[in-house]
């Protein structure tokens, strides 16, 4: 009989797996290791691993043999089905209060249904957002765990050991809430990601079309920016990028096929927003954006065929690099606040207590988004837990109104030169929206009564009553809410 040993088991060695096991283990945990083409576990084991505290097995049951209990299984398997198919294979092998762990990118309601469905034969589980890549994953991760509240004690010693730190030195790793919480903050998190990508390359854009800037001078505004408000690591490695060149002096960021991908995340975070009835305008955009770069040959067609009347940039260069900056800086805070927004919309529809604070916390180091600016998300909520928006927030407030008219100014300058800004335009349009007390849905409702009967509300009257007009004078009293069908 195999005696445990083993502190964590992990299940699937790709380069996340790889990493996540070597940053376990050099954190003092004896990390028992499973893949199901084995050969990789041998490797591994005679590889990367060599000579350090690992065990290697070749079966699940060996896997969970190896383990002390209560036995963790970190799970690093292709989202979806894989992830049902390893979770059955292993509850017949688990004892009572033993936990399952999904770091892939689940998606949340696939969360909540696991969760119910290995509490129900006796076990723990949790799904955990994981950011950061291969090198967060080696070196500290930012991780965000979810799922059966009594694991948490469990993997907490694991889990805050191996996570990045911010830069006060506190774990970039807190729980998040119930079943799907985990994985819903990954989520969204992905989708700010896609939203802050989309505003650098589309500042990168007008810095080369509209300025004409050359890679060079675009890579010294990128540095001194993330020496300032804009600090960041997709600032950072957009500096990089923009410096980089080939064995043979070419710059590769100019020989880069202009088409992205995307992997569903994205789509996902808009997909929940249309369900949830928030307006995530800025990130929606983000992936839109992405699929409209896909069309590439159609867009390469279309350029000859379609005649753009521009009108080419005359103003001061150094002053509309200015304004990229700030332009930047505000709509990346609309970003966040819609974020927020759908995080605290989810947390009444799933019935989580989400720490709004905590989770800028989580962010602040080891993901894709981590940046100085989480900081002041995070005193803005331990200023006021129940804050409704970031806008809302006197520090906020302030970042965007001071920012407007330079932020104004770089949106007009691309609409006259034919460069689309949509995430920069549409972080705007909803700033304007949401400042607005008076919005023309009075007269969205009027024809949504005129050629449907869907009724209004009206403003000399109380909220809640709701109105019809014959607006033919041939119609009849019968509105769509008389009836059920």
């Amino acid at each position: 009989m195999t005696t445990p040993v083993a502190d964590v088991g992990l299940i699937g060695l790709a380069v996340m797996g790889e990493n996540l096991a070597l940053n376990m283990e050099s954190r003092g945990f004896h990390v028992a290791v499973f893949n199901r083409t084995t050969s990789r576990v041998d490797d591994f084991i005679a590889g990367r691993a060599q000579g350090k505290n690992f065990t290697g097995t070749h079966s699940p049951a060996e896997l969970v043999a190896a383990l002390k209990a209560p036995r963790k299984i970190l799970m690093l398997v292709k989202a979806g089905k894989p992830v049902d198919e390893l979770i059955e294979q292993l509850l017949p092998l688990l004892s009572p209060g033993d936990i399952l762990i999904d770091g892939g990118n689940s998606l949340f309601t696939d969360t909540i249904r696991r969760t119910a469905r290995v509490e129900q034969a006796g076990m723990l589980y949790v799904g955990t957002g994981v950011s950061g890549g291969e090198e967060g994953a080696l070196n500290g991760p930012s991780l965000m765990p979810g799922g059966s509240p009594a694991a948490w004690p469990h993997i907490k010693p694991i889990f805050q050991a191996i996570c990045a730190r911010t830069p006060e030195g506190d774990p970039c790793c807190d729980w998040m809430g119930e079943n799907g919480a985990g994985h819903f903050v990954k989520m969204v998190h992905n989708g700010i990601e896609y939203g802050d990508m989309q505003l650098i390359g589309e500042t990168y854009d007008v810095m080369k079309r509209v300025l004409g800037m050359s890679n060079a001078e675009m890579q010294e505004v990128f540095a001194d920016w993330n020496r300032r408000e804009l600090d960041s690591y997709l600032v950072e490695i957009t500096r990089d990028i923009l410096a980089y060149k080939d064995d043979s002096g070419v710059a590769t960021l100019d020989v880069i096929l202009d088409a992205a991908g995307q992997k569903g995340t994205g789509k996902w975070t808009a997909v929940e927003a249309l369900d949830q009835g928030i307006p995530l305008t800025l990130i929606v955009e983000a992936v839109f954006a992405r699929a409209l770069s896909a069309a590439h040959d159609e867009r390469v067609s279309a350029e000859k065929k379609i005649r753009a009347d521009v009108t080419p940039f005359s103003g001061e260069k150094a002053r509309l690099i200015d304004d990229l900056r700030q332009a930047l800086y505000a709509a990346k805070i609309i970003s966040y606040a819609q974020g927020y927004q759908l995080l605290r919309n989810a947390a009444k529809t799933y019935q989580w207590n989400l720490n709004y604070g905590g989770i800028a916390l989580v962010w602040r180091g080891g993901c894709i988004i981590r940046s100085a600016f989480l900081g002041d998300i995070k005193k803005a909520f331990d200023r006021d837990h129940d804050l409704v928006n970031l806008l809302l927030d006197a520090f906020f407030n302030e970042a965007v109104t001071s920012r407007q008219a330079a932020w104004r100014r770089v949106v007009v300058a691309a609409v006259q030169s034919g460069i689309p800004v949509p995430c920069m335009s549409s972080a705007l349009a909803y700033f304007d929206g949401y400042r607005s007390g008076r919005l023309p849905a009075n007269l969205l409702q009027a024809q949504r009564d005129y050629f449907g009967a869907h009724t209004y509300e009206r403003i000399d009257r109380p909220r809640g009553q709701f109105f019809h007009t014959d607006w033919t004078g041939h119609g009849g009293a019968t509105t769509s809410r008389s009836y059920s069908a």
